[in-house]
């Protein structure tokens, strides 16, 4: 049983567009190569062809303490062939995202430390919900009238609910992403199965790994490397 890593931030206005060169791996990000799959759905007319207008209109006409975007980062198994990553891929951008504007980047790297193949998708979501009504770059991201729809911006679907609801919520999408990943693992004949759970939920007495960061592995010479793999591998 693996752990499903499942992470959740959101971006402050101007944060956008850098956050989509990096997963789509534009511009100075490009060096990385390490991207397999991308796809977007439900943008507004204006960026159905170039949604890269939809995050740089965010980040210019979102209010200036406002959450220009909402992005999930979730691992998925190596086992899976690139096709059906990228089929699982688009499965959970889609569940995520419900009817509002997303992209997608499945990113497959190899790990610094073990060489180990390491896919996980980065799942961006705008808040601003469609309603039908086609707005200008700048008219979507002004304040919803809810008297006159046509006269404001997109409602927004942030905020609003207190912690304890937070948590809730984002431990069922976790279960609802583990859910659909074991389904996957599943249907193409695999017994690796992942938990959303934490190691103490699950009764495990270990201490969870420390991400280390490349530059910190970059140092570290092959003897203590060996050391550290050796170390998780008996943990485990």
């Amino acid at each position: 049983m693996e752990s499903l890593h499942f992470g959740i931030r959101s971006g402050k206005r101007g944060a956008a567009t850098d956050h989509l060169n990096y997963i789509t791996r534009e511009g100075s990000y490009a060096v990385r190569n390490d991207l397999v799959a991308t796809g977007h759905g439900n943008m507004p007319p204006f960026a159905q062809a170039q949604p890269m207008l939809l995050w740089q209109a965010s980040d210019r006409n979102e209010r200036k303490n406002g959450s220009t975007f909402r992005s999930f980062t979730v691992s998925l198994p190596k086992v899976l062939t690139t096709e059906q990553l990228t089929d699982l891929a688009w499965q959970e951008a889609r569940r995520l995202a419900g009817p509002k504007p997303f992209q997608f980047a499945l990113h497959m790297p190899r790990s610094s430390l073990r060489g180990e193949l390491h896919p996980h998708v980065h799942i961006v979501i705008c808040d601003r919900l469609p309603d039908g009504i086609e707005r200008s770059p700048e008219q979507m991201f002004k304040r919803y009238n809810r008297t006159h729809p046509e006269k404001g911006g997109c409602r927004k679907d942030s905020g609003g609910k207190t912690r304890q609801a937070l948590h809730s919520h984002v431990t069922s999408q976790r279960k609802a992403a583990a859910d659909e990943i074991n389904a996957a693992l599943a249907k193409h004949g695999h017994d690796l199965r992942v938990d959303h759970r934490t190691l103490r939920e699950r009764g495990i007495n270990r201490t969870p790994e420390r991400y280390l960061g490349p530059a910190r592995i970059r140092k570290m010479t092959m003897e203590e490397r060996a050391s550290y793999v050796e170390k998780q591998r008996a943990e485990h």
